[in-house]
């Protein structure tokens, strides 16, 4: 099984954002991103999509959503600030489940979860990165995390 751990797609920057932070919007350029990773994951055995609560997360998924008929689920443990260990049980229940899962942050958790990920013993390439609208591929064997490959943003 894998979990897609995305990084939410480039949103409206904070300093031109007058309204709640978890309300700020993607960018133009972020749901082009959004319509990219669609594009990107519509093929493979998702079954479920997770996100942070943001706006910014939940739209970033949204297309995938759509095209796949799946529900967005948002859980609190993906958002921005959220403890390392709660993002990353969520991650690991989601992934011992059938079928492959999404599940969309923030920058602060994605090298945090890959630090976890790598300290499992699993080896990761694409070196240190997580751009707004990327994605991690973590694959899953029977026990832990044992791979993951990083997969730019695509935009539409």
């Amino acid at each position: 099984m894998s979990v897609y751990l995305v990084r939410h797609a480039h949103a409206v920057g904070r300093g031109s954002w007058d309204g709640d932070d978890l309300e700020r919007p993607l960018s133009a350029r972020g749901r082009r991103q959004a319509a990219g990773l669609a594009e990107l994951l519509k093929g493979e055995p998702i079954r479920r999509i997770l996100s942070s609560p943001a706006i910014r997360c939940v739209d970033t998924v949204l297309p995938l959503a759509e095209v796949l008929g799946l529900p967005v689920k948002r859980r609190a443990q993906l958002l921005e600030g959220s403890p390392t260990s709660e993002a990353f049980e969520l991650l690991r229940d989601a992934v011992t489940r059938k079928g492959d899962s999404v599940a969309c942050c923030h920058g602060d958790l994605v090298p945090e979860v890959l630090r976890w990920v790598s300290a499992m013993g699993a080896t990761l390439k694409g070196g240190d990165r997580w751009d707004k609208g990327s994605t991690w591929a973590l694959e899953w064997d029977p026990e832990r995390f044992v791979r993951g490959r990083y997969v730019p943003p695509v935009e539409a």
